[in-house]
């Protein structure tokens, strides 16, 4: 496992109760219920803040891959997550897409930028090999 050299933020959160609780951070920027996934309930659940985070996370490491290449990406860069829960042997797996909308970029050159995004994102780190996770061009 790799060490950071330096860190540079730490995420804290309090969770209680489970897929049924409330999760909040240390600062109070997040506040939120939780529920099942597809039931009853207003609250979010695990799948759902998974796929915006790594989603947010994806998109800076694009503006990145992309400043080093001098391209400035679209003010209306977007995209659609989708994070499966499933289940395989009587245990649970997730599998995940990323859908990404680049409009007005080469469809070569946004290639390119998703690629190398899928190789700095700390979430895409995270995740290769350990669950099936794809990242397509819309």
């Amino acid at each position: 496992m790799t060490k950071p050299e330096k860190i540079l933020y730490t995420a804290k959160t309090h969770v209680t109760g489970g897929r049924e609780g409330a999760a909040r951070s240390s600062d109070g920027r997040l506040d939120v219920k939780l529920s099942l996934p597809g039931g009853p309930g207003n609250g979010t659940n695990p799948e759902q803040l998974f796929a915006a985070g790594w989603s947010a996370c994806f998109i800076g490491a694009m503006t990145q891959v992309a400043a080093a290449r001098k391209i400035v990406l679209p003010k209306d860069v977007s995209i659609d997550a989708e994070v499966d829960l499933g289940t395989v042997g009587g245990g649970f797996l997730l599998r995940a897409r990323l859908i990404v909308s680049l409009p007005g970029v080469e469809p070569e050159i946004a290639r390119e930028i998703i690629d190398g995004a899928h190789q700095t994102c700390p979430y895409s780190k995270a995740i290769r090999g350990n669950i099936d996770a794809t990242v397509d061009l819309a």
